[in-house]
C-alpha cells in the first residue's frame, strides 16, 4: 500500500517514539535539578534547547511516515502533537535565546508550565508506543497463523 511494509513502519514509529521518550525523561530531570537548585538557568536552559529541534524533527518525521503509508486514524490522532511542537518552536520571542530561555525561566512559573507540558508530551509518547506496539503485534499475526504456507504439508 505505501512505500515501506506496515511491519517495518511500525518498528520505525516505536524507535521513533522510545528516542523521544528518553529525550522526554531527560527534558524531566534536568527541570527538576533547575527546580531543586542542583542547575543554574543558563546551563539547564542551553541543554533543554538542544532536544527542542530534534523533537520536532522526530515527530513530524513520523507524522509524514504514517501519512504516506496510508495510516489516516494515527495520523490524525499524532497531528495536535506536531501542531503543538511547531507553535511551541515558531512562538519564541525574538530576544530569547531559544524554547527555554534563562531570564524568564523563573518568571510566572514558567517552570511549572514547562514540566506540565513535558508530562503531558510523556504521557502523550509513552501511550502511544503500547499503540504502535500493538499494530505492529497486529500486523505481525495478520492472516492465519496457522496454515501460512500450504505447500510446507506432507501428506504421509
Amino acid at each position: 500500500m505505501g512505500l515501506i511494509s506496515d511491519p517495518f513502519l511500525f518498528v520505525i514509529a516505536l524507535i521513533d517514539t522510545g528516542s523521544v521518550l528518553f529525550l522526554l525523561v531527560y527534558y524531566v530531570i534536568t527541570l527538576s535539578d533547575l527546580e531543586c537548585d542542583y542547575l543554574n538557568a543558563q546551563e539547564c536552559c542551553s541543554k533543554l534547547n538542544m532536544g527542542v529541534l530534534p523533537k520536532l524533527i522526530a515527530h513530524s518525521f513520523l507524522v509524514f511516515l504514517l501519512l504516506i503509508q496510508g495510516q489516516l486514524m494515527l495520523t490524525l490522532a499524532n497531528i495536535p502533537m506536531t501542531i503543538w511542537l511547531f507553535y511551541e518552536y515558531f512562538s519564541v520571542p525574538s530576544g530569547n535565546m531559544g524554547v527555554y530561555d534563562p531570564t524568564e525561566i523563573h518568571n510566572r512559573s514558567q517552570l511549572k508550565k514547562y514540566i506540565r507540558d513535558v508530562m503531558i508530551h510523556l504521557g502523550y509518547c509513552l501511550v502511544f508506543l503500547f499503540i504502535y506496539l500493538y499494530c505492529l503485534i497486529i500486523v505481525l499475526l495478520k492472516g492465519d497463523p496457522i496454515n501460512r504456507n500450504e505447500d510446507d504439508i506432507i501428506d504421509a
